[in-house]
């Protein structure tokens, strides 16, 4: 209550903010950075958002999105480089350790600026002078709601701050259809429904956004891409650069098709390698009992949330999925350990 108090005391008069979220961001850290952003712009706060790269266009319709600086854009980065170097408070959105953010991170490490760190991942570094975190969260955009809340200003969330949090919590549910979405799920979106979010129309813009390219990829990666090893109660798709260049990808095509894989009768684990310019980009996702993070912070410098988890490798594709393949078929005792005991 005390370090509330002292965060409630920091932003009750006008200050220069800088607001920023993970790489290639999903619409949990889109959707708590422009909610947020638009809650302190209405308290008199100069704010700016910035993200470290792209994000997919299907998220374009938040409030806020126009004035987003990338800072991978050379025709961004002094300015967002300048807002930083300016900046009385830094938020810290939907991540819990600072190189999730590429070269910001040492940057806000280094700030003299009061940082924020607004979060649901597990182990998170101690880089903030203000937590508001947990793991119990669903997202990110469920936690700025409750702060919100829990500041006094609720009356402040109107349709388009509350479109922007349901977004995030929508997504990061699956819909609502992950393990997470508990009843305190279903109470906040119901608040944020009753102050304006209009739920179907923003799964349409979410999920009944795509390209012709986008839906022959996902074909193409489904009839030709996907293997399935029942044995391992394992699938997996891995697609190539050359795939990704023949379909044209954007940032956000290859978003759920991982959860095809997991989709399948017997599949426990479920896994997207995509060949990157810098390496192999790792998607993991699993059935309720087995914490894929564990694995994937185990073998492929990854983390993230027991069930959906990311990592990446330095190997070749083909180098790649072998040792994956290899190390499931290692450990299939440590991996559906906890689905075995559940079951007993």
């Amino acid at each position: 209550m005390e370090a509330l108090a002292s965060f409630k005391k920091k932003i009750s008069s006008p200050k220069k903010i800088f607001i920023t979220t993970h790489v290639k961001p999903d619409a949990d850290a889109l959707g708590s950075s422009l909610g947020m952003a638009n809650y302190l712009i209405k308290k008199g706060h100069d704010v700016s958002v910035v993200t470290p790269t792209d994000y997919p266009s299907f998220l374009n319709w938040m409030k806020g999105n126009d004035d987003v600086l990338e800072f991978n854009k050379p025709e961004h980065q002094k300015i967002a480089t300048k807002k930083l170097e300016e900046a009385d408070i830094i938020f810290c959105l939907d991540f819990s350790v600072l190189h999730r953010v590429n070269e910001l991170g040492e940057m806000i490490r280094n700030s003299d600026a009061y940082v924020v760190n607004i979060d649901h991942h597990q182990d998170p570094e101690d880089f903030a002078d203000f937590e508001y975190s947990s793991t119990k969260a669903a997202a990110t955009c469920e936690l700025v709601y409750e702060l919100i809340v829990e500041l006094g200003d609720k009356k402040l969330i109107d349709k388009d701050i509350s479109e922007c949090l349901y977004a995030g919590i929508m997504t990061d549910t699956g819909g609502f259809r992950h393990p997470n979405t508990t009843k305190n799920v279903h109470l906040v979106v119901a608040e944020l429904i009753e102050l304006g979010a209009n739920g179907s129309q923003i799964a349409n813009w979410i999920y009944d956004s795509n390209s012709v390219n986008r839906l022959k990829f996902i074909g193409f990666a489904i009839s030709r891409r996907l293997v399935v090893r029942e044995d391992l109660h394992t699938a997996y798709f891995a697609i190539s650069k050359k795939d990704l260049k023949k379909y044209q990808s954007q940032t956000g095509d290859t978003e759920g098709l991982v959860n095809y894989a997991l989709s399948l009768d017997g599949i426990k684990v479920a896994a997207l390698f995509s060949e990157r310019e810098d390496g192999i980009k790792i998607s993991f996702r699993s059935s309720s009992e087995v914490a894929v993070n564990k694995f994937a912070a185990k073998y492929f410098n990854g983390g993230g949330h027991k069930n959906a988890s990311g990592g990446k490798s330095d190997l070749g594709l083909k180098e790649t999925v072998e040792h994956f393949e290899k190390l499931v078929e290692e450990n299939q005792d440590e991996l559906f350990a906890a689905e075995t005991v559940s079951a007993e």
